[in-house]
C-alpha cells in the first residue's frame, strides 16, 4: 500500500534534519512549496507541518514562516502524551529499560500524593525511556493498587506505563511541577551525565473518575528537553 502524502511529507522533512542538510532554525518550503512539490492539497500539506509543529520538530512563527525547531526534544507543557508517541512522532528510534517492578509500603508523601493511608501497598515503577539508544527520561512511578490492579504484571517493553493507565482508568485530571534539579549519583548514572548537567524534574498526579490513579516523578537530562506549550485565548 502505498504511504500516504501527508506521511510521505514527514519523512522528507525528517530525513533532511537527520542527515544535516536542514539545521536548526533553518526555513522548511512553505505549505504552497510543499503542495507543488507532491502535487498535493495544500490541506495535505499543512496536516503534515502541524503535526512536526506539534511533536516539536518545527517551529511555526505566524505569517515569518516554518523552521526547524532546536535540537533539544520537546514536550508540551499543556498536555499528558505518551513519551514513546513523541519520541516516534520526530522520527527517532525509541525504547525502554525496566529497572524496578515491585509493590512497596507507601511513604508518608506517597500516601499522600495517592491518596491512601500510610503504609498501604502500592505499586512501585522505575524505567528509562530512551531515544536514538540514549537516556530521555527516568521515570519513577507509584500506582495506586485499587485502580490498576494488574501494574505488576505489565511488559513495559511492549507498552508504556502510560498507555497502560490510560486504558484501565482513562485519565480525568491531572497536576503537575515543574522545577530545575542537579541529579543524585544514582540519576547520573541512569541518564549518562555528569554531576554538572543540570535536569528538569516534573512531578505529576493523575486523576480517573475514581480517584489519583498514580504519581511520578519524571527526570530529564537539561541538555536534551525543553518543556513548551501554545495557548489560544478567545476574544
Amino acid at each position: 500500500m502505498a504511504q500516504a502524502k501527508f506521511a510521505q511529507i514527514k519523512q522528507f522533512i525528517l530525513s533532511r534534519i537527520e542527515t544535516g542538510e536542514w539545521q536548526e532554525n533553518d526555513r522548511v518550503p512553505s505549505e504552497n512549496q510543499l503542495t507543488e512539490l507532491f502535487a498535493c492539497s495544500r490541506m495535505t500539506a499543512r496536516r503534515a507541518l502541524t503535526e512536526l509543529v506539534d511533536s516539536g520538530v518545527l517551529e511555526r512563527t505566524q505569517g515569518v514562516g516554518t523552521f526547524v525547531a532546536g535540537l533539544k526534544s520537546q514536550s508540551s507543557l499543556l498536555a499528558i502524551r505518551n513519551i514513546a508517541d513523541e519520541i516516534k512522532d520526530r522520527g527517532h528510534g525509541y525504547s525502554v529499560n525496566q529497572l524496578e517492578l515491585t509493590q512497596i509500603e507507601a511513604s508518608t508523601a506517597v500516601a499522600n500524593a495517592l491518596g491512601l493511608e500510610l503504609g498501604s501497598p502500592v505499586f512501585y515503577s522505575v524505567l528509562v525511556h530512551c531515544e536514538q539508544g540514549l537516556p530521555l527520561q527516568v521515570e519513577e512511578r507509584y500506582v495506586n493498587p485499587l485502580l490498576a490492579p494488574d501494574y505488576l504484571q505489565q511488559d513495559f517493553n511492549l507498552h508504556t506505563p502510560h498507555e497502560y493507565l490510560s486504558a484501565v482508568a482513562p485519565l480525568t485530571e491531572a497536576k503537575h511541577t515543574v522545577e530545575a534539579i542537579m541529579a543524585n549519583e544514582l540519576l547520573q548514572q541512569r541518564l549518562a551525565i555528569t554531576a554538572s548537567e543540570p535536569c528538569l524534574q516534573i512531578l505529576r498526579r493523575t486523576w480517573s473518575r475514581q480517584g489519583v490513579v498514580s504519581f511520578a516523578r519524571l527526570v530529564h537530562p537539561g541538555s536534551k528537553f525543553k518543556l513548551g506549550g501554545h495557548l489560544t485565548f478567545a476574544r
